[in-house]
């Protein structure tokens, strides 16, 4: 879903901060307007005003405008040791765009202060990012500040990136305020599979699976498979472009969640394209075949490879330049972290000797690249110094305590060129820094932006869309929770779990092995516990019969109880195959009476088979493990099976439709009655026929009686 707003809102926020006048209104999801969110108590030193007359106090969402050419900027002022200077006035700036002095309208002092004091000052439970609404509702708010963190294996030592681990999980684990979000990134992760959380502590177990792999071109995917067989220096540049376009896609995405400023934290060690003749090995995967430098120390360049190397530094400054100037146009600062510390030289002992100079200058080029892009963001490079915890405190005081000045542009153009502004302070021995423009809209753009907004889709189906978003980077399995009817008047609730794609680095023994699980009622009866797939069953009830208590299925990953309708707890507790937790969760949920007299539907449950053979065992075994996932490629296909309940003994007519993302009907489909139990349906799906996307299938159940309708979202890959 994510593919489809950003954009929108990334588009809607360009404008605001140049001032088009933009209409807002309540956010709905469910059918509900949500309540606006409470604002949260100011933390101490911050300056609160009285809105201007004909606006609205903080924490209310109404409709407003602003107007047409009002801009921006956030501004971070700090003393010769890094502490922020919280008590200047309006007057004290002075504020230029491309060179014509502008009158500063409003004015704000922003102090978060540290996670002690937010917790201090908290009002209400920070939220719970649970999709795309929620991160977008969440990040809009100024007492947020968000982080992301950009793991760059690709430029970074095995070595180094243990050494980094630590600072990193101190910085989320003490440093971080109960607000604040986080995500994290590796060069090869999916813009789309990003979701900002405030479970740091998931966080922080992604970052102790970081290992580096700098210098290391062993493939370790299908896509490095592809080119493991060319030139280390071919590699070396593909690598660039691969982690150089993912921090451009991270900032722009950045970009899309709000206006106000936000932080990249950048793990590398820097970037060149140029390798020394010691290096440049013929077949990256086979080091030293092939290359008659592999042994000489005093192997340099000169005449044409000397030219070349000159052009090749050439474009990796271009490459940088397109990362800063869209964190410009996304108002996000890049911060770049080091993990070497202290560094006396780029090459070290596990590689082939290489003469001293060569060496000085590789290193040096390399930490350039870094200080390029967070000077040119207005950020900070914590390069060559051992204190890296100190680093990560200055981000988390610059990301703190900054001021908002806003100002109504004499310029107001629809130009699409970048307008330069420059902020100065009166006062002397300070430091400034601000965003350094803005990229002016189109009128193209204020035509969008002005339009009315298309009807979004109805409720239920942006519900059912939402169940395809994967799981946080933090999660490390999918679930999938189906009901239908038990026995003696309760309902069956059957469990399915699958692990998600391993993380980069990932060791073995840190993949989930089993789920422990405890279902619970309001009173404390256990309905299940134990563990999927080797379950110890412990349960209140006889399993003398089927289905009258816990039970184990067909599966490894599969287990089914009987619960009476009403709440039931769900702890859900992820086990590698040493024992060791890898996560948890408690799920509340509402279980489902399907026994009345009115038309009933039991959640789908959708498998999937890639050949004709996989489809007919399927369709056989009426015992077969559902998937938990919802993401199929073109090649496979889906069986979906359910039952449909009518009063008594009765079946309603039952039939199927599939659509499109917006709730729109694109063809019918045949639900199939069972032979021998007609309530049994079934759908034949196959997916070659359709285009990379989401969809849903709809599935209605009509009787004398009523009518029910489930809606089942699935994406289709290429």
């Amino acid at each position: 879903m994510s593919r489809y707003i950003r954009p929108v809102v990334f588009a809607l926020a360009l404008l605001v901060s140049v001032g088009v006048p933009v209409v807002v209104g309540r956010a709905q999801q469910g059918g509900q307007q949500n309540p606006p969110a409470q604002p949260a108590k100011p933390p101490t030193g911050q300056t609160q005003q009285t809105p201007p007359q004909g606006q609205q106090p903080q924490g209310q969402q109404p409709t407003f405008r602003l107007p047409i050419n009002y801009v921006r900027v956030d501004v971070i002022i700090s003393d010769k040791q890094g502490n922020p200077v919280n008590d200047l006035t309006s007057a004290d700036f002075d504020v230029t765009e491309d060179g014509k002095p502008q009158k500063v309208d409003s004015f704000k002092f922003i102090n978060l202060g540290t996670a002690t004091q937010q917790q201090l000052n908290a009002t209400e439970t920070p939220r719970e990012i649970r999709n795309d609404f929620d991160e977008q509702s969440e990040a809009a708010r100024d007492d947020v500040r968000i982080f992301a963190i950009f793991l760059d294996d690709y430029h970074v030592r095995l070595g180094s990136s243990m050494g980094v681990r630590a600072p990193l999980e101190r910085f989320l684990q003490t440093q971080l305020g109960p607000n604040d979000l986080v995500e994290v990134m590796y060069p090869l992760s999916q813009i789309t599979d990003l979701l900002l959380t405030r479970d740091h502590d998931a966080i922080a177990r992604v970052i102790e699976q970081f290992a580096g792999r700098k210098y290391d071109y062993r493939p370790r995917n299908d896509i490095e498979q592809q080119y493991a067989n060319y030139p280390a220096t071919t590699i070396e540049q593909i690598r660039n472009q691969v982690s150089l376009s993912a921090l451009k896609g991270l900032v722009t995405h950045l970009g899309g969640l709000r206006e106000g400023r936000k932080s990249v934290i950048l793990v590398s060690e820097g970037y060149t394209n140029v390798l020394p003749p010691q290096l440049r090995d013929p077949i990256a995967s086979m080091p030293g075949y092939g290359n008659p430098n592999r042994d000489n120390p005093m192997a340099t360049d000169t005449g044409a490879a000397a030219s070349a190397n000159f052009f090749s530094s050439v474009d990796i400054l271009s490459d940088l330049r397109n990362v800063y100037d869209a964190a410009n146009r996304a108002n996000t600062a890049i911060y770049s972290l080091d993990p070497r510390g202290l560094a006396t030289n780029e090459f070290d002992l596990s590689q082939p000797a290489i003469n001293q100079q060569t060496d000085h200058d590789t290193l040096e080029a390399t930490q350039d690249t870094l200080r390029a892009l967070s000077t040119n963001t207005d950020a900070r490079a914590i390069v060559n110094r051992n204190d890296l915890a100190g680093g990560l405190k200055q981000i988390l005081r610059d990301s703190s305590a900054y001021y908002l000045l806003g100002y109504n542009s004499s310029l107001a153009t629809a130009d699409g060129k970048f307008h330069e502004i420059k902020v100065r302070v009166k006062r002397p021995g300070v430091e400034v820094r601000a965003r350094k423009g803005y990229w002016a809209p189109t009128e193209e753009d204020r035509a969008k932006a002005l339009a009315p907004p298309r009807p979004g889709p109805p409720t239920a189906v942006t519900k059912a869309l939402s169940a395809i978003v994967e799981p946080p980077r933090g999660r490390v399995v999918r679930t999938w929770i189906g009901t239908a009817r038990g026995e003696n008047g309760k309902t069956r609730v059957t469990f399915v779990w699958e692990p998600v794609a391993p993380l980069p680095g990932a060791q073995p023994g840190d993949r989930p092995a089993r789920v422990s699980l405890i279902a619970s009622g309001p009173g404390g009866q256990a309905y299940f516990r134990g563990r999927v797939p080797d379950v110890a069953v412990a349960s209140t009830a006889s399993p003398a019969s089927p289905g009258t208590g816990a039970a184990t299925t067909a599966g490894p990953s599969r287990v089914v109880f009987d619960a009476p309708p009403g709440k039931l707890q769900l702890r859900v507790s992820v086990e590698g195959s040493r024992e060791q937790v890898l996560d948890s969760e408690v799920r509340d949920l509402e279980i489902p009476d399907l026994t009345g007299p009115q038309v009933m539907l039991t959640t789908p449950a959708v498998y999937s088979a890639r050949t004709a053979r996989d489809f007919r065992t399927l369709t056989s075994d009426p015992d077969a493990v559902p998937t938990a996932g919802r993401e199929f490629s073109r090649t496979e296909r889906l069986l979906i099976r359910f039952d449909a309940y009518g009063p008594g003994y009765s079946v309603p007519g039952v039939t199927a439709r599939l659509l499109n993302r917006t709730g729109q009907a694109m063809t019918d489909l045949t639900a199939q009655p069972a032979a021998k139990y007609p309530q049994e349906h079934s759908i034949d799906l196959p997916l070659a026929g359709l285009a990379a996307g989401e969809y849903l299938i709809e599935i209605k159940a009509k009787g004398e009686a009523g009518e029910a309708t489930e809606l089942v979202a699935i994406r289709i890959t290429a």
